[in-house]
């Protein structure tokens, strides 16, 4: 289907039936994730991430992005652009398009925005992250900010509907190393909550 169908169809979905959530999908995560037992508490933070889809050439992609190397969290690991959320902010929406703007160079007020999918408590930074579907009509020029992104992938939905993408892998974190389920794209393991957002990104999009 072209983009415009695409999108319609998306936003049908979207707005009619009930997210799928990650329950099931944490289900067959690692026992690593499980094992952390930080629950939400009074030094949580809320966060937000876009999946914006745009047209380019044929097909339909979005942008991915690989975090630099750093001595925390989630350096190296390939994530949505997104990030914490400001007292300016005026939504948890803003926030993820704000983000975007100054982590991969997108033009924020280009973007429409479907809806936010189902929120995130990601144990190891003690953050909620939301996830914001949105659109552009056109494909941007990315500008990625050296400071915080050391690469951009731009993944189209076929490769995202691939089953071959789904593996189990091994990661290191944090000077642990465990097995875990995640996504191969474009020779990068994609895993923990990028990969539960995702995999209800495609639970979405399945036919």
């Amino acid at each position: 289907m072209n983009f415009v169908e695409f999108i319609n169809t998306l936003s049908k979905r979207l707005a009619e039936n009930k997210l799928p959530g990650h329950e099931e999908i944490m289900k067959r995560m690692s026992p690593y994730r499980l094992r952390v037992k930080v629950e939400p508490n009074g030094s949580t933070r809320r966060s937000a991430v876009l999946m914006m889809f745009y047209p380019k050439g044929e097909e339909i992609f979005l942008p991915l992005i690989l975090r630099p190397q750093y001595d925390g969290v989630h350096g190296g690991q390939m994530a949505f652009p997104g990030g914490r959320v400001e007292a300016n902010d005026r939504d948890i929406q803003a926030t993820a398009l704000r983000e975007a703007q100054e982590e991969i160079g997108i033009k924020a007020t280009d973007v429409k925005v479907v809806r936010n999918l189902t929120e995130l408590f990601i144990p190891p930074s003690n953050m909620f992250c939301q996830p914001v579907v949105g659109y552009m009509p056109y494909r941007p020029d990315f500008y990625p900010d050296e400071r915080e992104v050391a690469d951009i992938f731009e993944v189209s939905i076929s490769e995202l509907l691939d089953p071959s993408i789904v593996q189990i892998r091994t990661v290191e974190t944090r000077g642990n190393t465990l097995e875990t389920p995640c996504f191969v794209i474009q020779d990068q393991i994609v895993w923990g909550a990028t990969a539960l957002m995702i995999a209800e990104l495609i639970e979405i999009l399945k036919d």
